[in-house]
């Protein structure tokens, strides 16, 4: 057993995917630097290359962060020319966010850069060890995901049954 014998499971668990995203982050973001992008702008440009005209409070949600806080993310991204913002044609106060020709030119290289750290951090395992890893996480992220989404409901029934 690798763990100490005192740490169950469900201690470890939590501190081993932390430390390996924390990990892995770091390390793309010493590699990513050469575009100079951080890793949340990266995660940012990977969405609007698959989600063109997402709204910008979307993105908050998706980043778990702030709205201001992904309002400044955006300026420093605009302002390096890999985003733009328009108003939304049915919302003025809306501010949609698309990828310029510069991040879909890019898109391809740093996703390639992020394939290769995650070559880097898989390394040693077998291809039958990665792909038990990945359905664990996926299972993992599916009951967690689940879960949410029953709170969520519960929270919505008991605010209407409360205003009624």
């Amino acid at each position: 057993m690798s763990a100490p014998e005192t740490e169950s499971h469900t201690d470890s668990l939590g501190l081993l995917i932390h430390d390996a995203a924390r990990l892995m982050r770091r390390r793309f973001e010493e590699r990513a630097v050469t575009y100079g992008l951080s890793s949340a702008q990266f995660r940012l440009l990977v969405r609007l290359v698959k989600d063109e005209g997402a709204p910008q409070a979307r993105l908050a949600e998706f980043l778990e962060i702030e709205p201001i806080s992904v309002s400044r993310l955006l300026d420093r991204m605009e302002e390096g020319g890999w985003i733009e913002r328009r108003p939304d044609a049915s919302d003025r106060r809306v501010r949609m966010v698309f990828p310029t020709a510069k991040s879909r030119e890019t898109y391809g290289a740093i996703k390639s850069m992020a394939g290769e750290v995650y070559d880097e951090a898989l390394s040693g395992l077998s291809a039958e060890t990665r792909d038990i890893l990945m359905a664990g996480l996926r299972t993992i992220r599916g009951n967690l995901a689940a879960a949410d989404e029953r709170v969520a409901a519960a929270s919505q029934n008991s605010t209407k049954v409360a205003g009624r």
